[in-house]
């Protein structure tokens, strides 16, 4: 009986049949370039380093870094120093400032309540004045001098019209003839400002319209009778 032919074929699958796909064990595929040369340029960083270190040291060049550190240390506290100081100092002028603008202020009302108060006080003294002048002015006094001239030529006229004057309440009236220029008109003449009330009385009670104030009298108030 012939022996039937062996192939790969004729053997059952198994585990090792199915390998995993790519490289493994010894046969793994190379790693990337930086992963290789990072050992060495690691080294060469610290060689660098220890290498200025030892420069630095030996040379000298180690106190003038520490120097120029401790400089810039000191130039920035002393540049912080000056910004406080700055600000106190504008913290201070404003202060100042407040103040001399309250004492202004304060000043400013004082001197405009002292101001008010002259004011006030002159505006009183005024008004007392006025106050004054108008009463004399408005107060009418029956016993102030008044002399009737009678410039009509009608014999009696001015004695009666002294009488008219009598009978409403005036003490010291005189009837007289005309001794000097007269008038156009009939008229009441007063001197004084304080006789213009009592002169205004009696051209009412006399009828005339015509009141002046005349200088150089010889009686405060003077009736001129004209036709």
């Amino acid at each position: 009986m012939a022996r039937d032919k062996v192939t790969y074929e004729s053997y059952e699958q198994d585990l090792f049949d199915n390998p995993p796909k790519g490289p493994v064990g010894a046969h793994r595929g190379s790693r990337p370039l930086i992963t290789r040369i990072a050992p060495f340029i690691i080294v060469i960083l610290v060689a660098a380093l220890c290498g200025f270190a030892a420069w630095a040291v030996s040379s000298g060049e180690y106190q003038n870094l520490l120097n120029l550190k401790s400089a810039q240390s000191s130039t920035a506290a002393s540049t912080t120093t000056k910004s406080e100081k700055k600000s106190d100092t504008s913290k201070s002028d404003s202060s100042s400032s407040d103040s001399a603008s309250s004492s202004d202020a304060s000043s400013n009302t004082s001197d405009a309540s002292t101001d008010s108060d002259s004011n006030a006080s002159s505006d009183s003294s005024s008004g007392d004045q006025n106050t004054q002048q108008q009463t004399q002015t408005a107060t009418v006094n029956k016993a102030t001098q008044v002399r009737v001239v009678n410039g009509t030529g009608v014999s009696g006229y001015a004695g009666q019209k002294a009488d008219v004057l009598q009978t409403s309440g005036y003490t010291s009236v005189d009837a007289a003839n005309p001794t000097g220029s007269l008038p156009s008109s009939t008229v009441v003449w007063y001197q004084n400002e304080s006789d213009k009330a009592t002169a205004q009385d009696v051209a009412n009670t006399l009828g005339i319209s015509d009141v002046q104030q005349v200088q150089g009298l010889s009686v405060p108030i003077t009736v001129v009778l004209m036709n």
